[in-house]
């Protein structure tokens, strides 16, 4: 039982003002609040060619790439929300998790996310709140060894949903993403 749970929390944008790194923060806060160490990074300060199995074989892994594989690797759960383009995750968040979840030298496949936990969430101006993206990254988690929690969000209506200081305007929402996090954090202490 991890009495402390380290967990790295990250959007799939890199916009600035992004309404996903907002829905991030509030799951965050919430594990943080629930008792697990929480790591707030953005995917802008981990820029990452895009992966190249060839590449990857004749040079390795690229400074940036290796830190973020290495920050996955040192955490114990993951939050992660992603806009949705084109009915999918984003390029920026799909080429983080490629990356780390390559396996160096002497390492088991998957090694950084096996036997890890995640919670997930997306955020969208529009109706759907980005609900399709969701799908897409669930099975790109369970692809790597990550078990997901069943518990979800899909934010629609995100530009007008917060309030200046990054809560949401509806309680009820409010709650649901903050239960992400504090649900994650809980699984984490009983593994």
């Amino acid at each position: 039982m991890n009495s402390q749970p380290k967990i790295l929390a990250f959007a799939g944008s890199t916009r600035n003002g992004s309404h996903n790194k907002k829905l991030l923060h509030v799951a965050a806060q919430a594990a943080a609040d629930a008792g697990a160490q929480v790591t707030e990074i953005d995917l802008a300060d981990y820029v990452m060619p895009l992966f190249d199995g060839d590449n990857f074989t004749s040079d390795g892994f690229p400074e940036s790439a290796q830190a973020f594989k290495s920050l996955v690797a040192s955490n114990d759960g993951f939050l992660m929300s992603s806009p949705e383009y084109n009915h999918g995750i984003s390029g920026v968040l799909k080429n983080a998790i490629d990356w780390a979840s390559r396996k160096a030298e002497g390492e088991a496949p998957m090694a950084a996310f096996k036997g890890k936990a995640a919670g997930i969430m997306t955020a969208a101006p529009g109706i759907y709140g980005g609900v399709r993206a969701l799908g897409q990254l669930r099975l790109i988690l369970t692809g790597v060894k990550l078990l997901v929690l069943p518990e979800q969000m899909a934010l629609s209506g995100a530009a007008k949903a917060f309030e200046e200081d990054g809560t949401l305007k509806d309680p009820e929402l409010e709650a649901t993403a903050a239960g992400i996090g504090a649900a994650l954090t809980n699984l984490l202490m009983k593994l």
